[in-house]
């Protein structure tokens, strides 16, 4: 590596990290203000505040890196074209392809890491961030993280189901065991199916035994064609899934994706969440090739407040664009893959344009 690819590195690295650390400053502000009511409200102690948080910095940067990323190429190359370093290497015959290619060579490293980040440490993350506010801050029961074999407990009873179906209502393959006080069984229930009805869940196909909490013998066995069971659960408490994908990696998104689809349930949801997780590291490498043609064609007036400038409305664009064509995919008027990937080959087209029509 060469001294002046080793300045253009370093450069790059101050710039993209200054970036980082002050959108993820200002993320973490405003993730507080809103959260903190929720805090104080419980009474929650300093450590949860701490943990919270810390568990959410992944999230925080796999979120904000293709924005720290445009504005590092910007800066970089706009302190270079302001101090007059970028005219005296390419009259020295640097040519402007030899001194991008290091930072372009740099992001696609980083792109690298970007989906390593994404997929080892943020799902982790945002599932513990999740039952630190809803738990341990406000005192929620842990609800279900899956739709298959199933076990809620109360203080009167212990529940197996075998499939949750939320999309429709209904339970499969129900084992309810009522206890007393000290836990000891006092009435079994099978049931083939449950139906949530007016507020409660209305099993059919049951068959109820009774037994003696002290011997436990077998008192009698019923026959029933529907019954009301005593479970404290909402349908929306076992699509956990709907609004957590971020705590799910990629293979198991695609798992639940295809196990919703062979059940006859619409999985257009996941198969978006999916695609746009892959696509999500090719993000930092289209913007940092945007980055380029703004910093040179604004490169003599360049300040740090229209970098930033630059780089938020650019930012915003994308994500306004994307977020909308992923509403479209979600809804089902736009096929996973175009909803997922759409937003990036505009944006990759426009820079393509914007690099073209700037001079070497």
């Amino acid at each position: 590596m060469t001294l002046i690819q080793r300045y253009l590195l370093s450069l790059f690295a101050r710039a993209t990290g200054l970036a980082l650390a002050a959108f993820g400053g200002i993320y973490l502000l405003i993730d507080f203000f809103e959260k903190v009511d929720d805090f104080l409200e419980h009474q929650a102690r300093l450590p949860l505040y701490l943990a919270y948080f810390a568990s959410k910095l992944p999230l925080i940067i796999a979120q904000l890196f293709p924005l720290a990323l445009l504005l590092g190429v910007f800066l970089t190359l706009g302190q270079l074209a302001r101090s007059q370093e970028l005219t005296a290497m390419r009259a020295g015959g640097i040519g402007l392809k030899r001194l991008l290619a290091p930072l372009l060579l740099a992001t696609v490293l980083l792109a690298g890491g970007h989906f390593a980040l994404s997929e080892y440490l943020v799902p982790g993350g945002v599932k513990q961030a999740n039952f630190i506010l809803q738990v341990e801050v406000k005192g929620k029961s842990a609800t279900p993280t899956q739709r298959e074999n199933l076990w809620l407990r109360s203080p009167t009873s212990l529940c197996h189901i075998q499939l949750a179906l939320p999309e429709q209502a209904r339970l499969q393959g129900l084992t309810l065991f009522l206890v007393d006080d000290q836990l000891r069984l006092h009435e079994r229930i099978d049931a083939t199916s449950a139906s949530f009805v007016a507020g409660q869940w209305l099993a059919s196909g049951v068959v109820s035994r009774r037994f003696d909490p002290a011997s436990g013998g077998l008192l009698d066995e019923r026959l029933l064609d529907q019954l009301m069971l005593p479970i404290d659960y909402q349908p929306a408490d076992f699509a956990v899934e709907n609004a957590k994908t971020d705590e799910l990696d990629l293979a198991s998104l695609r798992r639940l994706s295809h196990k919703i689809a062979a059940q006859g349930l619409d999985a257009g949801r996941y198969q978006v969440d999916f695609h746009s997780r892959l696509a999500a590291p090719f993000t930092c490498l289209i913007m940092a090739l945007l980055a380029i043609p703004f910093a040179l064609q604004k490169s003599r007036n360049l300040h740090l407040a229209l970098g930033i400038s630059i780089s938020i409305l650019i930012g915003a664009g994308y994500f306004v664009l994307h977020s909308t064509l992923l509403a479209l995919g979600y809804a089902g008027r736009l096929p996973p893959l175009v909803s997922a990937w759409a937003a990036n080959l505009i944006f990759l087209t426009l820079a393509g344009l914007l690099i073209l029509s700037t001079r070497d």
